[in-house]
């Protein structure tokens, strides 16, 4: 008769640690490595020390991420010293094999299956059918309620500051039926908010010449406009990233004005001025972009428009910085984010004109910021009074800004319709019953500041 107790055990699963820097974009291409890495029977380790292997995901955009990725590189090694590196520095290989020679393995982006050879060649995968158990829609990074929904790699634009198409190459558009599975499959695993992620977004499709694919029983062209309008069919919130300006996209701001998708577009102007566009290469007469900014307004009223700008571009002067100040009073965004220009190596930009000195670029980002916060303020002021619904994100303990709360008040941080995660404000609220991290409930806002909103619930 066997000793049970004699009999061998098995090996132990193993561990790997990762680490993902960088864009939402990337944030995708981890999960997609943590889900075939889960899917043979690794585990995640939460800390570097213990673990079999580091994954670092790396981020190549500008110089300061080159240098948080290198240093994220250099603690894991400190730490483990068995280090693969991918992501987007990862299409410069020298630039880290040079700061750090002990790494394993250097892959670019998206060389999904490399990354897993170099982790099988590390420590092997141990498969076990029922510790290999993962959801349909692959391991998140994100909270159960949100999701990045990727519909294509690279960029065929050509930005004299940007560096994207040298890592990430052209443009490549995933075919409609497959990005539709996908959002059907997040939907039915309790996503409450697709976000649409891209380079370019507003180019889906153009390398494929908008070919069809089957989905649901019929054609799913790969067109921006039929792509968001069949995503707003599934019943979850969607919003749209990293939209050109380009003359479709009027007809998906009728989409939003309809309710099918989040009346929210994130558009990168990057300047207003029409000499320093067109030394990035960028679109120029922005006096006709205000004239489709108003078109939209009209079209969607409740309309949210966040951008991004870049001060300090090579030869901008400081009548180029007032007129782009100029241009945001005229425009009246709602959300803005802006950029000190870095030299990034390899850009274009770098060659055009004489670089603006540190220190006033340092004072235009300073002067650009205090401008836009008070026209932030001012749009968020016209809402005290509205009730908006809100995604709830985290619960919290009492926010020391907040109103008095009633007694027994729970408290909580989520976003309207109008706000993205992690870069545009938030809601702070107060309610009578407990509330969940992804629910959505009718609040009505009682104040605001230059970013936030603050209200009390009145509705589920």
């Amino acid at each position: 008769m066997t000793d049970r107790n004699c009999a061998p055990q098995p090996a132990a699963a193993p561990k790997v640690s990762f680490v993902s820097l960088g864009c939402p974009k990337a944030l995708v291409d981890s999960e997609r490595i943590i889900t075939r890495l889960r899917a043979e029977g690794y585990e995640l380790a939460p800390e570097h020390r213990g673990a079999d292997v580091v994954v670092v995901n790396t981020c190549g955009f500008l110089d300061s991420a080159q240098a948080e990725s290198l240093a994220a590189i250099g603690e894991a090694l400190n730490q483990n010293g068995k280090v693969i590196v991918t992501g987007c520095m990862g299409a410069e290989p020298e630039k880290i094999t040079k700061a750090h020679p002990g790494v394993l393995a250097v892959t670019g982006p998206q060389q999904y299956e490399s990354v897993i050879e170099a982790v099988h060649r590390a420590a092997a995968p141990r498969h076990d059918p029922f510790f290999d158990l993962v959801p349909p829609t692959g391991i998140k990074l994100t909270p159960r309620h949100y999701a990045y929904l990727k519909i294509s790699e690279g960029c065929n634009n050509r930005c004299t500051f940007c560096i994207i198409p040298k890592l990430r190459g052209s443009l490549v558009s995933r075919p409609a039926a497959d990005v539709l599975r996908e959002a059907e499959r997040l939907v039915a695993a309790g996503v409450k908010e697709l976000l649409v992620i891209s380079q370019d977004t507003s180019a889906y499709g153009s390398d494929l010449r908008y070919a069809a694919s089957q989905w649901k029983g019929r054609e799913a062209r790969a067109r921006f406009f039929d792509l968001a309008a069949a995503l707003g069919e599934l019943g979850a919130w969607i919003r749209l990233h990293y939209v050109y300006p380009y003359p479709h996209v009027d007809a998906v701001v009728e989409l939003m004005a309809q309710g099918k998708i989040l009346p929210y577009l994130d558009i990168p102007f990057q300047h207003a001025a029409d000499d320093v566009l067109r030394r990035m290469k960028r679109p120029a007469a922005q006096e006709r972009t205000l004239q489709r900014i108003a078109r939209w307004r009209e079209l969607c009223p409740e309309l949210t428009i966040r951008s991004t700008f870049i001060v300090g571009f090579p030869g901008e002067t400081e009548a180029e910085l007032q007129f782009l100040l100029d241009w945001l009073d005229a425009a009246e965004l709602d959300r803005v984010g802006c950029f000190r220009y870095e030299p990034v190596e390899g850009a274009a930009a770098n060659e055009i004109a004489p670089p603006v000195p540190a220190e006033v670029k340092e004072q235009r980002w300073q002067r650009l910021m205090r401008h836009q916060q008070a026209i932030s303020a001012r749009r968020l002021k016209r809402k005290i009074g509205t009730r908006q619904q809100v995604i709830v994100d985290e619960l919290r303990p009492r926010h020391d800004a907040m109103p008095t709360p009633v007694s027994g008040a729970f408290s909580a941080k989520g976003r309207t319709r109008g706000d993205a995660p992690e870069i545009d404000g938030a809601v702070y609220m107060t309610s009578r019953r407990p509330l969940r991290a992804g629910e959505i409930a009718s609040v009505k806002i009682e104040r605001s500041d230059a970013y936030d909103l603050f209200g009390t619930v009145v509705g589920y």
